[in-house]
């Protein structure tokens, strides 16, 4: 078995573009849930308007791609407005209901055959993300080795742009909440009645809370339709936001680094038994007789163990504060 390939496999994921996408999902969430105490299972639905607001902008209406990053994030905002207002006021189960069915709900309704002249149905949309590739500044067919992990071009300036755009987050987040507007969600996510005897108006932060992690949703769906340089509706699923929040739970909630740190190693832990697996089950005598998707649903199950070990002996994740944990979402 080639460890070290396996090794370098798993590296080029830790610091990939998949880790970029679900970072960004992850750092979303943890707004919503970390600091505000909200539950949304349905995080996958602001990607998808954040790609597909991009997509039907500049393939089926012809507009530059700026604009259609505009219209992508200001969907996700939207998506959060329309979400927030009848469900913020009610307990927690409710929103996580309305996100989650809310989410695939979009997703159907984008993959019909009705909708095929502006999302393109099934086969989605391509070929918008030319504008972007230009801009960059490495070949995009020759393949770049940093220490035996290689890229593509245009991998590594997907690489350069989302890992800018994630430390930029980041240093948002941590301005937000060290800030008395952070203080207060923090106050409102422990304790709704005590924020409101202090005069808080609790459904505005809530509110300001899901529309900031919606919209932050939508650039991890900008970002994802960028570097795949396609939109499929398929992609959209309910399982990439529970991934997300597997990300989240790894690094830790409520911390500004944690989502981060999660969703990296999160694909690099569910690289290396993928690649092992399958250097073993290889070949006409393979050392374990497994199929494909066997392994490709063992890798999954082997991290979901890593992950329940965690949560039983460190169940505020790698970086996250025991005590930022203890409570119950509103």
């Amino acid at each position: 078995m080639d460890i070290i390939g396996a090794i370098q496999v798993s590296l080029a994921q830790l610091v990939g573009p998949s880790a970029i996408f679900y970072a960004l999902l992850a750092i979303g969430l943890n707004l919503h849930f970390g600091y505000a105490g909200l539950l949304n299972f349905g995080q996958i639905g602001f990607a998808l308007l954040g790609g597909y607001g991009v997509g039907i902008m500049t393939v089926t209406y012809e507009q530059p791609l700026w604009l259609g990053i505009l219209v992508g994030l200001a969907a996700a905002g939207l998506l959060a407005l329309v979400l927030g207002i009848p469900t913020l006021r009610l307990r927690a189960d409710y929103l996580a209901i309305v996100t989650i069915a809310a989410s695939e709900i979009l997703r159907l309704v984008f993959r019909s055959t009705a909708s095929n002249g502006v999302t393109g149905s099934t086969n989605g949309l391509f070929g918008f993300a030319d504008p972007f590739t230009n801009l960059s500044p490495f070949d995009s067919g020759k393949q770049y080795s940093f220490v035996g992990v290689k890229f593509y071009g245009d991998d590594l300036w997907a690489m350069v742009v989302g890992w800018s755009l994630v430390l930029i987050l980041c240093g948002l987040v941590y301005l937000l909440t060290h800030s008395p507007w952070g203080r207060v969600l923090k106050a409102v996510r422990e304790d709704e009645d005590a924020a409101r005897s202090l005069g808080k108006n609790v459904f505005v932060y809530k509110m300001q809370a899901l529309v900031l992690g919606g919209v932050i949703g939508g650039m991890g769906g900008v970002f994802n339709a960028l570097q795949t340089k396609s939109i499929n509706p398929d992609f959209y699923s309910t399982a990439q936001t529970f991934f997300a929040f597997g990300a989240l739970i790894l690094g830790g909630a409520a911390t500004v680094f944690g989502p981060v740190v999660g969703a990296m190693l999160f694909w690099f832990f569910l690289s290396i038994p993928d690649v092992l697996l399958r250097q073993a089950a290889a070949g006409e005598n393979p050392l374990i007789p497994m199929t494909e998707q066997q392994v490709g649903a063992t890798r999954f199950v082997l991290l979901g163990i890593l992950i329940a070990v965690l949560m039983i002996f460190r169940p505020q994740g790698l970086l996250g504060n025991k005590r930022e944990v203890q409570l119950d979402a509103k």
